[in-house]
């Protein structure tokens, strides 16, 4: 059993959590990410969303079966472990064609999902603000919309003719006009979001205020670095998608002044397209930052890999270009830990066996280590992007501050 959520009680009834298996295709095309590093963080999506995950299977293939995901044979053996693991819940790390999703919850008769909607499942139960409710929601109805063809399956079974048409057909389309219709309205809510940000926006940029956006891989601890050098109290948990909603706060540099940090959302590979164009409204502060700040968790398996999969989703962006600060974290985990260290002794050790990079600054967010050569360096890169100190800033989260 790879992970396990204990049941809840909910109003004196015991809710056991779902029991998932993992499923995947390896067409080896060479990716930087071996099959079981990717199941692997989808197993901790699951955990995240709260189910328990009770064991995976993985088929070779040049490329998914255009129906069915899996081959026959792997699908027949999927359907034979239902009887042991006793599973409810089947979780593909791909995006599945709803033609795929039909099939295979008639083939295996449990409740089929892809990485997609687990991971918006995710965003809808962090999301904490209405712009992020409205978001989440949004890329909800866009990815159900093309798949509500599958919820009328039972009229194909009829075989059509006489009682067959016409009200299960006009049903959907009632269907499909309805989610349209939602998603208009939801768009045009979350223009007005964008029209509201662009104008604090421009506020900003008349007042010369440098703004900095903390990005990076889900979980790299980019709220804990906030935390660490605003002295605020954003939710930073050791899981994935902890922080959802945009968070902004004030920095005071001296020899600068005020900056203001936004933690945006983090990233995470297959990304998928219809969170990136709801959340528009939010990525949108990282296009107008003036200075990128890339947090890497050191400690992970794939670090390297997941600061492709950033990189790549800033290009895609536009904003590849944007002066950029590195920030490797969670240094205090690299360390031998039947000693006690001190902060220079350890950013010693480490600078000695693992050289850093210009532009590029060792911390952990957790223990405070690092953080004065972080803003010294957040200072340098600003300054030299143009911004000068000695002017009095205003702002909507501190006000005005004279210097």
């Amino acid at each position: 059993m790879e992970g396990v959520i204990n049941k809840t009680v909910v109003n004196n009834v015991i809710i056991q959590p779902e029991r998932a298996v993992l499923a995947a295709v390896d067409t080896n095309n060479n990716s930087n990410w071996a099959i079981e590093d990717s199941l692997d963080e989808l197993s901790q999506l699951v955990l995240t969303a709260g189910a328990t995950v009770v064991g995976r299977i993985i088929q070779k293939l040049h490329a998914p079966a255009r129906n069915s995901y899996l081959g026959k044979g792997k699908l027949d053996e999927l359907v034979g472990m239902k009887k042991e693991l006793n599973y409810n819940l089947v979780i593909f790390d791909d995006e599945l064609s709803p033609i795929q999703q039909r099939l295979l919850e008639e083939a295996l008769g449990v409740k089929v999902i892809d990485r997609v909607a687990l991971i918006l499942d995710i965003f809808a139960k962090h999301a904490n603000t209405r712009e992020g409710q409205l978001q989440v929601e949004l890329a909800q109805m866009q990815y159900l919309l093309p798949r509500l063809a599958g919820q009328w399956s039972h009229l194909e079974r009829l075989g059509g003719g006489i009682g067959t048409r016409g009200p299960g057909e006009s049903q959907l389309e009632t269907d499909k006009r309805i989610i349209r219709t939602k998603i208009r309205s939801l768009q045009d809510h979350l223009d007005e979001v964008t029209t509201h940000r662009d104008l604090y926006r421009e506020r900003r940029r008349m007042r010369g205020v440098p703004v900095v956006s903390l990005v990076g891989y889900t979980n790299s601890g980019k709220s804990s670095l906030l935390n660490a050098v605003a002295k605020t109290d954003v939710l930073a948990e050791n899981k994935l998608f902890a922080t959802l909603d945009p968070t902004t706060r004030r920095l005071y540099i001296n020899g600068l002044g005020n900056v203001l940090l936004t933690d945006t959302v983090g990233f995470i590979r297959k990304l998928p397209p219809a969170i990136v164009k709801a959340f528009r409204a939010t990525l949108e502060e990282i296009n107008q930052a003036d200075l990128l700040v890339h947090v890497v968790d050191i400690t992970a398996k794939n670090a390297v890999e997941q600061c492709q999969t950033v990189e790549k989703i800033l290009a895609d962006m536009g904003v590849a270009d944007k002066p950029r600060l590195t920030v490797m974290n969670k240094i205090d985990l690299k360390l031998d830990g039947g000693r006690n260290w001190t902060e220079d002794e350890a950013l010693n050790l480490l600078k000695a066996e693992c050289p850093v990079a210009e532009n590029t600054v060792l911390i952990s967010a957790a223990k405070r280590w690092g953080l004065m050569e972080f803003t010294r360096m957040l200072k340098e890169k600003l300054l030299g992007i143009g911004f000068n100190p000695g002017y009095a800033v205003y702002d909507e989260i501190g006000g005005k501050k004279e210097r």
